[in-house]
């Protein structure tokens, strides 16, 4: 059962992994900021981002957040991922990361509009146009 409620790795639209804490209780919430993700999770090993967000702290954000009713209650949300990062830049660089790779359905921000359209972030931007550069045409 550990592997259920221990740490979980997401990849972002540059392809590096993330390894998050998963928490279910306010108690299990880290010190600091970083990032979170809204989680439902069916038959045990799929999971599904609803929700990526940025707190400078965890604790005030995510006890009474405004989102996670609705996560809770009308998706389904199951668990709470958390990623400490002490950078404000970098928070904003891996939620956009992640944002762009899952697009969840609770985040209305940083969809793409076309192909064409990259990251806002430099170096997300350079992964970006790197990793099009090598594309195969015909695999997408």
């Amino acid at each position: 059962m550990l592997f259920l409620f221990g740490w979980h790795t997401w990849l972002g639209e540059s392809g590096r992994p993330y390894r998050f804490k998963i928490t279910l209780t306010p108690k299990g919430l880290p010190e600091g900021g970083g990032i979170y993700v809204f989680v439902q999770r069916r038959f045990v090993f799929f999971l599904f981002p609803l929700y990526i967000g940025k707190a400078t702290n965890f604790r005030s954000r995510l006890i009474g957040h405004e989102r996670w009713w609705e996560a809770w209650w009308k998706r389904g949300a199951t668990e709470r991922h958390v990623l400490v990062i002490k950078k404000s830049a970098d928070r904003a660089r891996v939620e956009e990361d992640l944002i762009r790779r899952y697009q969840p359905r609770m985040n209305d921000i940083l969809v793409p509009r076309n192909a064409n359209d990259g990251p806002n972030n430099v170096r997300l931007r350079r992964w970006w146009k790197f990793k099009r550069m090598f594309r195969i045409p015909f695999l997408g």
